[in-house]
């Protein structure tokens, strides 16, 4: 005699509940860890421009300390991550669709994706609030509080600077340049836009200290600080 169909749908066990609930525990302590870290600590860039050659390289993966400058100060020569001061990124254009876009911005807002570096700017410290930095001396060198500087750091083969400027630094804010002057639109080329060219300090979201991908291209990205040892305080300092 037919006793019936039997009910192939058991609810999941003690055991497997428990491993769910563990697993969900985990991947979201994870996640809470993750977005912590990166809102607080360290956030990861991705540089999509070649205005930081050849420091930076086009598809580079940074890591910047938000403990700058929240804890620590800013230097002469740091490489800082910036929000825009105003109409420095006028036509940035994203390739991504509207669906890919809203993944991108939860995962990167999470800390699982690196901030895409063309919503942000990536550039070095070359004046700090009171400096006069000027281009360039007789040399050719830019001056900071009237002592040339020689930029190790420069992309081969560029100048300091094509375009001519005198400023000075006005108090809590940074005047900043690439090192591929011959390709990036820093404080020389937003002088008419607000701000005259001067990033906030306000802005700074923190300071790049390592390329970590590529793997190839893993380098520590120390400040150059002999390229500043003989630059006086601003005067009045």
């Amino acid at each position: 005699m037919s006793q019936g169909n039997a009910n192939t749908d058991n609810p999941p066990g003690p055991g497997k509940l428990s491993l769910l609930k563990e697993t969900a525990i985990i991947v979201v302590s994870a996640l809470v860890l993750s977005w912590i870290i990166k809102t607080f600590l360290v956030q990861a860039f991705y540089i999509p421009s070649s205005s930081m050659e050849d420091t930076l390289q086009v598809n580079d993966r940074i890591l910047v300390s938000k403990m700058t400058p929240t804890v620590f100060d800013i230097n002469r020569g740091d490489i800082v991550v910036f929000t825009d001061p105003g109409g420095w990124l006028d036509g940035y254009v994203t390739q991504d669709t509207p669906g890919q876009n809203a993944v991108r911005s939860v995962l990167t807002f999470i800390g699982i994706l690196p901030q895409d570096a063309g919503n942000h700017l990536v550039k070095r410290v070359i004046g700090l609030p009171g400096d006069t930095v000027v281009c360039c001396d007789a040399d050719g060198n830019l001056t900071v509080n009237d002592e040339p500087i020689v930029e190790s750091y420069l992309k081969d083969g560029v100048a300091p600077s094509a375009v001519d400027f005198d400023v000075v630094v006005p108090d809590d804010a940074l005047w900043v340049l690439g090192d591929n002057r011959s390709d990036s639109g820093d404080s020389r080329y937003n002088m008419g836009k607000p701000g005259g060219g001067f990033v906030p300090v306000d802005n700074v979201v923190g300071t790049a200290f390592v390329t970590m991908w590529p793997f190839d291209r893993l380098t520590w990205l120390g400040n150059p600080e002999e390229v500043f040892d003989n630059v006086p305080a601003p005067a009045g300092k």
